[in-house]
């Protein structure tokens, strides 16, 4: 009998199992598919590659701002693919070896939920004390008549070896904003049509307001409290039916792009051990990542909510640590959100909106991009850094980037906050200079009340 059995073989069950092996267990990992999942296969890994293609190109562009004459003969895409399935597979090698290094059983085949401590895998019953469940996400089709045949998915993207001349994105989250921004650089006419407000609507609004500001700097039209009523062949492209704010109205595009996801769940045998499910179709999970039957936890896609990578490792670390004794509850507010786009974005813990509604007495500081030198002399002055934090305790509740290695920078954020650094404690820093990390401290000193490189407060 196995001491943990890990359900699906992406960054989250990868990272569970090795910890639980780390941990003296012996552990099993049922994997049908790539090794990896989404992230390594679909997702994070292939398109950051062609993100980062994009936004070598954005700054190629702007070359002659220092001095250097260059231009952009030709855009070869399958190199782009080749490159991704270079850097994917490397990866799935390095994680099938790591997993063999550390004793982990790789069960090949689709596992089913038996009871609470069997798994079915292809007819054979695989035993353990405990099971995490990992299995991922797929792509979810909106039920939209007429879409089916303009759809062009994500996965089908990042495998293009032409772009189309106009596409209408509807995804309003990370993914949708993303692939808008890589789409719009590499020569596509895009439309974003949205249910919401605006896009991004989870995160704070003036990081919402900035990334839109950039995305229309690059010729993309956005369109709010939209909903895709219908879609239906036009010309060489398809009219795309807008259902809001009253009234309706047509958008011809050559392509459709689907990019939200569903948690990875149906046919696993939940109901019958009634494990509940969220209303977002993931599985229901306590602080300490259980679902109803305490011997079967489950982490990353599968349990709904943001479904980021990163979300997903550090569930499963603590799932396997539970499972294993150790105990422990999982950290959700330091989960990092973060797009790599130009400019970039990383956010962590409570918008501004949202800790008000918290009742919290609010106080905020702030540092804009243009008057940092480094961003200065880079070139890159789009964007700001914004603490929001508890007026009373000096408790940093959220921290929110939109500017040049937001991603890295907002590593910064996260510590602190883990670490229950109060914003007069962050303003105290030092950092190199120049940098990116120092609006970080800048931000701070703002929120404490005593910004050195800003007009006085009145």
């Amino acid at each position: 009998m196995y001491d943990v059995i890990v359900i699906g073989g992406g960054s989250g069950g990868y990272a569970g199992a090795i910890r639980a092996s780390q941990l003296g267990g012996k552990v099993a990992l049922i994997e049908g598919g790539q090794m990896g999942g989404t992230c390594v296969n679909r997702g994070c890994i292939p398109s950051k590659i062609w993100l980062h293609a994009a936004a070598i190109l954005d700054q190629t562009r702007k070359a002659g701002e220092f001095g250097i004459k260059a231009s952009v003969d030709a855009l070869d895409l399958a190199a782009i693919t080749d490159r991704k399935n270079g850097v994917s597979s490397d990866i799935r090698m390095g994680m099938e070896a790591l997993l063999q290094n550390n004793g982990v059983d790789v069960i090949r085949g689709r596992g089913t939920l038996k009871s609470g401590r069997e798994v079915l895998v292809d007819g054979q019953v695989v035993a353990g004390k405990n099971i995490i469940i990992a299995t991922g996400s797929s792509l979810a089709v909106p039920d939209v008549p007429g879409l089916a045949e303009a759809a062009w998915t994500s996965d089908q993207l990042l495998e293009a070896t032409a772009i189309p001349a106009s596409v209408l994105v509807t995804d309003p989250g990370f993914i949708g904003v993303e692939l808008a921004f890589l789409l719009a650089v590499f020569g596509a006419k895009v439309t974003i049509a949205v249910p919401t407000p605006r896009i991004l609507p989870a995160e704070d609004q003036d990081t919402s307001q900035r990334l839109a500001q950039s995305l229309r700097e690059r010729g993309v039209t956005i369109l709010t409290r939209q909903t895709l009523a219908s879609v239906a062949p036009a010309g060489d492209g398809f009219a795309c039916l807008l259902s809001g704010n009253g009234k309706e109205q047509a958008v011809e595009v050559a392509k459709v792009l689907v990019s939200t996801r569903k948690p990875n769940v149906a046919g696993l045998g939940l109901e019958a051990l009634g494990i509940k499910r969220k209303d977002d179709g993931g599985i229901a999970v306590d602080d300490r990542l259980r679902t109803a039957v305490p011997t079967v936890y489950a982490i990353g896609d599968a349990t709904g909510g943001l479904m980021l990578s990163h979300g997903a490792s550090s569930m499963a670390v603590c799932a396997a640590e539970n499972c294993l004794g150790q105990g422990g509850k999982y950290a959700a507010h330091l989960v990092t959100r973060a797009l790599w786009t130009v400019p970039q974005m990383g956010a962590v813990g409570l918008s501004e909106e949202e800790a008000e509604k918290r009742g919290l007495n609010v106080e905020v500081g702030g540092f804009p991009y243009s008057i940092n030198g480094y961003a200065m002399l880079r070139g890159e002055v789009d964007g700001a850094v914004k603490i929001v934090a508890d007026a009373d305790t000096g408790e940093i509740l959220g921290v929110h980037i939109v500017g040049g290695a937001a991603t890295e920078t907002i590593g910064e954020a996260v510590l602190a906050m883990q670490l229950e650094c109060t914003v007069a404690e962050l303003a105290r820093g030092i950092r190199v200079h120049p940098a990116f990390c120092e609006t970080v401290v800048d931000a701070a000193r703002d929120a404490a009340g005593w910004a050195l490189y800003l007009p006085r407060r009145s």
